[in-house]
């Protein structure tokens, strides 16, 4: 896996450098953004955290994937500016995972009270001799 950079644009407003790149895969899958991050860290000498990786395109039969990535100053700056979702794509964003609250299991003569009374059965009716 070859990762190329193609271009590079600096956007002061924001603080960040914008790379569009080109990753040339033969005869492998699609890389993970794991991977094209650590490879686009190593080319611009910057730690892999202040690397948003926005999209990666994929044409259908060719070995090759362009995509549009973004270099913080920090990865606080990162954190700002990004969504959610992006960052969470870049395992950036660590969740908070909240614990559910469990139910105390039930006692089995609990669960014997709470069956639903059962229906009393009818009698067939009796006919009525007329007189």
């Amino acid at each position: 896996m070859e990762v190329e950079v193609i271009s590079k644009r600096e956007n002061p407003v924001i603080g960040r450098l914008e790379v569009d790149f080109k990753v040339t895969h033969p005869k492998e899958v699609t890389p993970r953004r794991k991977e094209v991050r650590d490879k686009i860290a190593a080319q611009l000498e910057v730690q892999k955290d202040r690397i948003v990786i926005d999209h990666m395109k994929t044409e259908f039969g060719k070995p090759e994937t362009m995509g549009y990535a973004k270099v913080y100053k920090s990865k606080g700056d990162a954190l700002q500016v990004e969504t959610k979702a992006v960052l969470k794509r870049n395992n950036l964003l660590e969740e908070k995972k909240e614990k559910a609250k469990e139910k105390p299991p039930e006692k089995p003569a609990e669960k014997a009270k709470e069956k639903p009374p059962e229906k009393p059965t009818e009698k067939p009716k009796e006919k009525k001799e007329e007189a």
